[in-house]
């Protein structure tokens, strides 16, 4: 196996240990910045996809495809978090009362 592939395996397995020890200690509250981040994130990377598949001048199929998946993922990763982070952020805002609810508006009958 060649030493650089190793170390860069070794380097994702790191990596993912970290990741996990470092989210599992946020707490709930900061769920949802923390979401939002990583977000922008996602979305530089989804530009970056994008960029590369319109620079490249005669690409085989296979790289096309890769990053059209890859685009394709992305998008689904960014707009998945976006609509998970508008969910919780409605968790915390108060109940409206229906509409025509004589007691909810103050009006007596």
């Amino acid at each position: 196996m060649d030493a650089g592939l190793l170390a860069n395996l070794a380097i994702l397995v790191l990596a993912g240990f970290v990741g996990f020890a470092v989210i599992s200690k946020v707490p709930n509250t900061l769920h949802t910045p923390l979401m939002s981040g990583t977000n922008a994130i996602h979305g530089i990377v989804l530009l970056g996809g994008i960029v590369v598949l319109g620079q490249l001048e005669d690409p085989p199929i296979l790289d096309q495809v890769l990053l059209v998946i890859a685009i394709a993922f992305g998008t689904i990763n960014v707009v998945g978090g976006f609509l998970v982070t508008d969910r919780m952020l409605g968790m915390f805002k108060g109940r409206q009362p229906p509409k025509g609810d004589a007691k909810a508006t103050g009006a007596s009958s």
